[in-house]
């Protein structure tokens, strides 16, 4: 294997409160804490594996503010080799459709890509279509939420659990594949490799430099707007029930009440 390149995403902390900035409705990502989406962690540790086994090397690739290469430095000290940032004003607002052109863009920077692997959806969005909008950009088979994948020469094979149960799918390569929570257990990074990560290249491109236009990307020029918001219920307080040797039938009661059961 050349070259494996692997999607990441740096995503509000889901321990944090998560909130929309005034004025333009977008993601407000200043007022939590960031890290790297948990699903790229899987992401990463399955390109890893795969060059332990075949060898070549592993690439990041990410879109987003300075703020993000701290995920970047997070996913470079679990051992992978260097990272593409695409950071540029222009990009804030735009939507999925636009986020996959600008990968595509950016992918064409890279040398000796031959596998491409995402979190089947990241935990800000959960839009869930940006690893297929991609391929249909690129003209390449995709292998999406896959839960088990291993590489046979140039053949990509993998498994995805669906409500009508497990299906194996199979794809030449080069491809663009997604995984979801299951494929495996990420490493932690190591102290040596945090202090290497330190070291490892990261070229920082703008628009300009892959080749995408300023009036493609961005909010103003979305398919898709948010115009109102409504902020969320603040929680009621329960019910408490008192057993004074009935509090079984006061619970049945209850749940009946509610039509639950």
């Amino acid at each position: 294997m050349t070259n494996v390149v692997v999607l990441i995403k740096q995503v509000p902390d889901t321990w944090s409160e998560r909130k929309l900035t005034e004025g333009d409705f977008t993601l407000d990502r200043e007022s939590a804490d960031a890290v790297l989406d948990e699903i790229n962690e899987r992401a990463v540790e399955e390109a890893l594996q795969i060059k332990e086994a075949t060898g070549g090397e592993v690439t990041l690739l990410t879109v987003g503010p300075q703020r993000a290469n701290e995920a970047i430095r997070k996913a470079l000290s679990m051992g992978a080799d260097k990272a593409v940032h695409v950071k540029d004003d222009a990009v804030h607002g735009s939507d999925a459709v636009q986020t996959a052109w600008i990968l595509a863009r950016a992918l064409g920077t890279i040398e000796g890509v031959e596998l491409v692997i995402a979190g089947n959806e990241a935990t800000d969005g959960r839009v869930g279509a940006v690893p297929a909008i991609l391929a249909e950009y690129l003209g390449l088979p995709q292998l999406t939420h896959l839960r088990k994948l291993t590489v046979e020469g140039d053949t990509l094979k993998g498994e995805r659990e669906t409500d009508e149960g497990i299906f194996e799918v199979e794809a030449s390569l080069p491809a663009i594949v997604s995984v979801n929570e299951k494929i495996n257990e990420p490493r932690f990074p190591s102290f040596k490799g945090i202090m290497a990560a330190k070291k490892k290249p990261v070229d920082v491109l703008t628009l300009a430099e892959i080749g995408v236009e300023a009036d493609e990307v961005g909010l103003a020029n979305a398919g898709s707007s948010v115009t109102s918001v409504t902020p969320k219920a603040a929680k009621a307080a329960g019910e408490k029930v008192t057993d004074e040797g009935d509090g079984g039938t006061k619970v049945a009661q209850y749940l009946i009440a509610q039509k639950i059961i």
